[in-house]
């Protein structure tokens, strides 16, 4: 007789549920969330029923919930306990994985610190990176990548731009054979979010306007890879060599920066770089015809 692998987990999640939510409520106080401090705790942090009370639920049911018993919750539940116990947008994913649910997208609010990325960023140069959030739309890119690969104002998500921005098939020398590869990866991306639409409306976009998108997509293909390497052919720069790697942010699920360096052997850092010193040059000339 087997035991199933869910069966395992899932006292093993109970009890992790448990231990987070306690924790987490032992360490505010009533002062805090405007509570008056009564009389001498025993415990420190809120009580079960304070909470309860703050997040509009039942004191039995949270009671329930923190024993980590078979009940049902909703995402408007986990929401209102997120704010009573001022959990941060990461602690809120971890009690969404906690009760077996997907966590909601982050909203722009929780993406609007990207300082640590821009400065990431910025400082690969003069290596082409940018970082991509779990729908593939760009969040941020540094100037390298914009040249080297050729945004166009218009391309906020990277898998549309691969599909129809003209510049994207006309510089990756092996477009043919990247394109499946990735369209397996965004189909895995797309089953790790099942309730984010924004994957449905992506494809059926491509699907409408790219015929290879639409075969591609049709093969049901799941695949990942986190490294490779890419060969540009740059209208000015010529031929460019670059080493891939995709990292993942720990706090920001989904969020990944695509990071590459240039291939060693080739001469595609020097090019890269005078490619940017004449696009410098160029800005300043605009710069001062337009003063």
């Amino acid at each position: 007789m087997t035991t199933s692998l869910n069966a395992v987990r899932e006292p093993r999640r109970r009890e992790e549920l448990k231990h987070f939510l306690r924790t987490c409520r032992e360490r505010l106080t009533p002062e805090e969330v405007g509570l008056p401090p009564g009389a001498r705790r025993r415990t420190p942090g809120l009580r079960r029923e304070e909470v309860a009370l703050l997040a509009g639920i039942g004191a039995s049911w949270y009671t329930w919930l923190e024993q980590g018993r078979d009940i049902k919750v909703s995402a408007q539940v986990l929401d209102a306990l997120s704010r009573t116990l001022r959990l941060d947008a990461a602690e809120r994913d971890h009690l969404y994985q906690l009760v077996g649910m997907n966590p909601p997208r982050r909203t722009a609010d929780d993406l609007a610190d990207t300082s640590r990325l821009t400065v990431l960023l910025e400082g690969w140069m003069p290596s082409p990176a940018y970082v991509i959030d779990r729908c593939w739309n760009i969040a941020g890119a540094n100037r390298a990548a914009r040249l080297v690969f050729g945004f166009r104002e218009g391309d906020t998500n990277c898998l549309v731009a691969f599909f129809t921005n003209p510049a994207f098939r006309a510089r990756h020398r092996y477009w043919e054979e990247i394109a499946p590869g990735l369209v397996s990866e965004f189909r895995r991306d797309a089953a790790r979010y099942p309730d984010d639409t924004e994957f449905t409306l992506i494809a059926d976009r491509l699907v409408a306007e790219s015929a290879e998108f639409a075969e591609l997509w049709a093969r049901y293909e799941i695949s990942a890879t986190n490294q490779g390497v890419k060969a540009i052919d740059h209208p000015r720069a010529g031929c460019l060599i670059f080493d891939h790697s995709v990292l993942e942010i720990p706090d920001r699920p989904g969020v990944r920066l695509m990071l590459h360096t240039a291939r060693a052997g080739t001469d595609t850092r020097e090019r890269v770089m005078e490619l940017l010193g004449r696009d410098e040059r160029k800005e300043r000339i605009s710069l001062v015809e337009a003063g």
